[in-house]
């Protein structure tokens, strides 16, 4: 084997290794991040390819003060059972292998905190821990321009990829949240967005909590057999 060849294996083997490691961590530290890392991070991430080379993320990132009285807003609201308000329309079901796959994820975390399986409550409650962010220190905000439609919100979703690898190569941990976007009328009127700002989700992050059990378990992977389909 050549030397660029021997390169080129070394290369993509550190992006195996960042994909296999990386998991949406659901327990964080209280130390915070030292903000020339999360500047490193937003560094990185900003060289993702977007439509057009549009780059319509705009990101929010919120600690300290800041973040606990988003926490106390968004998760007062999501508690109080107020109806959803996406930007963007969430799945309309989910069928077939996609809705296995998804109660597969869900089984997972319910048995790894010991929820017996049909306790709503108990799944309440546990939902209820995204507007706690899980304990992170920081939470980011991804939004986009509403003109972009779902183009903006696709190149937003290849953002948020980077971001989480990115924080995976400098040590941290991330957990990419759909749910927070469920509010995203109170986001706009919390930090002052436009009205053509569209909230696509947030992330969660900082230095995992190792010790707790709910970051133990790891989601499966379908095959590329089961996703590809090659015409020669």
């Amino acid at each position: 084997m050549d030397a660029s060849a021997t390169e080129q294996r070394n290369r993509i083997g550190v992006l195996e290794e960042l994909l296999n490691e990386r998991y949406s961590v659901r327990a964080f530290l209280p130390q915070e991040v030292p903000r020339e890392t999360i500047e490193h991070i937003l560094t990185v991430s900003q060289r993702t390819a977007s439509w057009c080379n549009s780059q319509p993320w705009q990101v929010l990132i919120v600690s300290g003060e800041a973040k606990e009285k988003f926490r106390k807003a968004i998760y007062a609201e999501a508690a109080s059972g107020a109806r959803d308000d996406h930007d963007f329309t969430p799945p309309r079901e989910y069928l077939g292998v996609y809705l296995e796959r998804r109660r597969e994820s869900g089984f997972q975390l319910y048995n790894t905190l010991g929820i017996a399986r049909g306790d709503k409550m108990a799944y309440a409650k546990q939902a209820l821990e995204n507007y706690n962010f899980f304990g992170a220190p920081h939470v980011a905000i991804i939004h986009t321009d509403e003109p972009l439609g779902i183009y903006g919100a696709v190149d937003c979703g290849a953002y948020v990829g980077n971001f989480m690898l990115a924080a995976q190569a400098l040590g941290l941990g991330t957990i990419p949240q759909a749910a927070l976007a469920r509010h995203s009328g109170l986001i706009r009127r919390h930090f002052n967005l436009a009205d053509d700002r569209k909230v696509v989700c947030g992330i969660s992050f900082g230095y995992a909590d190792h010790a707790q059990k709910v970051n133990s378990y790891r989601t499966s992977r379908a095959s590329v057999a089961d996703t590809v389909t090659y015409f020669d």
